[in-house]
């Protein structure tokens, strides 16, 4: 003996008689996706997984072992170019720069030296140098 759901309100035979209407309807089909049916993106695809059933894929690092990584290559690169002899473009480059940062040292202190004198003095010096050049 079948026990039925007293909530159900349909029949068997209506509930036959609604699949049997469904049949004749046409079914909806999933619309394809023409980036998966490519044969390039198949072949893609079974070659990753071959490559990560071998194990030839590498294991995702975390991110820390990332950083530490990269630090580790930067450390090695700069010990490197700390050993190798300098050019004679980086020797002159290196004059070059220590010049300008003597020259920068220079104005940067007559500056503050025309900071601290006195404002009468100043136009003083000024008032000087428009006579000598209006005569």
């Amino acid at each position: 003996m079948v026990q039925r759901n007293p909530m159900t309100a349909v029949s068997d035979a209506e509930h036959q008689q609604m699949m049997d209407n469904q049949d004749d309807l046409i079914q909806p089909q999933k619309p394809s996706n023409p980036v998966l049916e490519s044969p390039s993106h198949r072949g893609l695809h079974r070659e990753l997984l071959i490559s990560h059933r071998w194990g030839l894929l590498h294991g995702e690092k975390s991110e820390l072992q990332k950083v530490m990584e990269q630090r580790r290559i930067e450390q090695h690169r700069e010990s490197e170019l700390a050993l190798r002899p300098a050019t004679d473009l980086e020797l002159e480059l290196r004059k070059r720069r220590q010049r300008l940062l003597a020259y920068e040292l220079e104005e940067q202190k007559r500056r503050e030296d025309q900071r601290n004198i006195p404002e009468f003095v100043r136009v003083k010096d000024n008032l000087r140098r428009v006579r000598v050049l209006g005569n």
